[in-house]
C-alpha cells in the first residue's frame, strides 16, 4: 500500500444550518477516537450505492439522526457511515411496544465501494433525513498516448 491508501478521510457533520447540512472530506488520523462506543450493539444502515461517469453516490435514510451525530469516513476503498439515532419514547415511563421495528441508538454501515474513487474530494450533504455521499472517481482505465518513433 502506499501512503495515498493509507489515508482515512472523515466528514463529520455539523448541525449549525438543520435543513441543509454540506461537508467536504478532511483528512484524519487512523488513531483517532469517535464518540461510539466500539462495544455496543449496532444496528445496519441501509445504503443504495449509484455512479454517473464521473462519481460515486450512497445514499442512505436516517431519519430522526441528528447531524452532528453522523461520521462518514472514506479509507481506500471503503466507505463507513455511523451515527446514533435517539427514540423519541426513551423518556416515557411504562412503555410497552406492540410493534418495535426501527432501530434507535448507534447504526453503522461499512461498504466496498465498487470502483477507486478520490477520497480527498468526497464530500456529503443531510437534508430531511437523507445521507448523500459523493465520492469523484479515479480514471485509472485512461488511455495513455503513445509515441511512434521511426529508426
Amino acid at each position: 500500500m502506499n501512503n495515498n491508501e493509507n489515508e482515512i478521510f472523515a466528514m463529520v457533520l455539523d448541525s449549525d444550518e438543520k435543513e441543509n447540512i454540506e461537508v467536504q472530506a478532511q483528512k484524519i488520523k487512523s488513531n483517532d477516537s469517535s464518540q461510539f462506543d466500539e462495544n455496543q450493539n449496532e444496528g445496519k444502515l441501509s445504503v443504495d450505492v449509484a455512479r454517473d461517469k464521473k462519481n460515486l453516490f450512497i445514499i442512505s435514510t436516517m431519519s430522526g439522526a441528528e447531524a452532528e451525530k453522523i461520521e462518514v469516513f472514506v479509507h481506500g476503498d471503503l466507505l463507513t457511515i455511523r451515527g446514533f439515532r435517539k427514540n423519541p419514547l426513551s423518556f416515557e415511563k411504562d412503555v410497552e411496544f406492540f410493534y418495535n421495528e426501527c432501530f434507535w441508538g448507534i447504526f453503522s454501515r461499512t461498504v466496498v465501494l465498487p470502483v477507486e474513487v478520490k477520497g480527498d474530494l468526497a464530500s456529503a450533504k443531510y437534508q430531511n433525513g437523507i445521507l448523500k455521499v459523493k465520492i469523484p472517481i479515479k480514471n485509472v482505465n485512461k488511455k495513455i498516448k503513445i509515441e511512434v518513433i521511426d529508426d
